[in-house]
């Protein structure tokens, strides 16, 4: 079969290299997907670059989110072949290939009407959304809840859920066209941060009293404006760094303006409670078939181009997510 692996650190296009490899063969309790998709994300740019946190011996497969087709399965394997599912890989054994073996832990069923490009768009950046604003936030009917970046995977995620709990949504986006994804997807105001101050918008369409819950996957300058729109009461979600300065947080104003700034890590609330996170997955499951939930995709890519791909996701051109076809 054909795989991706970095053979080097160095960016996309020089780390990576396609090449012949074995089939892997499931072990026990793992199962053998057919990829009929996998989604792209910043920190596989930053695995190639040996910026990321995890740091897998070389050479090794990116790729974090997959779905497709089981067909084989392990000893003690709870799955059947010709289950569809999606999937997290675990490193050194990523995605990018056109087969790999996942643990039953990380392997979760969809919908048989349900595309693959869909699917594989799914998994980190709804997952993490839904933990942010249910299980972190305690969004409630009727809140204004504000995203940032709301044309990208994870702010896409959080419009859509945010609407989907009841919420009064308004978005941020940098240019014309990200807006008009942000109010196409269902932000009832959607904020030009390239033309408008998003805290004069937010507190003019709150008649002054901001936000109930921010969701900040930006950090920075975003978040230390964030902080001029909260509502008291307010939740401001740290979802993560996305330009580039982690903010510094001032308890004082906290204090002051009585709010909460709560830290948002779902990958570590799966791996503490698995039981939980499939259940997290069955309601999303449940809102895409009542179409409440459409992952956004800017474009599909097949298996030869990744270098690209990420290229261009690097570049933060993009908006959704981008999907890899083998």
């Amino acid at each position: 079969m054909k795989a991706w692996l970095v053979k080097k650190l160095a960016d996309p296009e020089e780390a990576l290299s396609l090449e012949e490899v074995p089939d892997p063969v499931p072990g026990p309790g793992q199962v053998l997907i057919q990829v009929e998709a996998a989604a792209l994300n910043f920190f596989d740019i930053l695995l190639c670059q040996g910026k990321y946190q995890e740091k897998p011996p070389l050479p090794f497969t990116p790729g974090a989110e997959v779905a497709g087709t089981i067909v084989s399965v392990g000893e003690g394997s709870r799955y059947q072949p010709g289950q569809r599912v999606l999937a997290r890989p675990h490193l050194p054994h990523g995605g990018l290939a056109e087969k790999v073996a996942v643990d039953d832990d990380n392997v979760f069923p969809i919908p048989d009407g349900m595309p693959a490009e869909k699917a594989a768009a799914m998994y980190i950046t709804y997952n993490t959304t839904y933990y942010a604003l249910h299980n972190r936030a305690r969004l409630q009917p009727g809140e204004v809840l504000l995203v940032h970046a709301g044309s990208g995977g994870v702010g896409s995620a959080a419009i859509q859920l945010g609407r989907a709990a009841g919420a009064r949504v308004i978005a941020t986006a940098g240019g014309p066209e990200k807006v008009q994804i942000c109010r196409d997807l269902g932000a009832e105001v959607a904020i030009d941060y390239l033309t408008e101050d998003f805290v004069e918008v937010v507190k003019r369409v709150t008649d002054g009293r901001g936000a109930d819950v921010i969701y900040d996957p930006v950090g920075g300058d975003t978040f230390d404006r964030s902080r001029k729109c909260i509502a008291f009461d307010g939740r401001i979600l740290v979802i993560g760094f996305a330009g580039g300065r982690i903010a510094d947080a001032p308890t004082n104003h906290a204090l002051v303006k009585n709010y909460s700034i709560v830290g948002v890590h779902w990958g570590l609330f799966r791996r503490l409670y698995p039981q939980q996170s499939a259940e997290m997955h069955q309601e999303l499951m449940r809102l895409y078939e009542q179409g409440a939930i459409d992952p956004l995709i800017f474009r599909t890519y097949p298996l030869e181009e990744v270098p690209q791909a990420l290229n261009q996701l690097g570049g933060r051109k993009t908006w959704g997510k981008l999907i890899v076809k083998p």
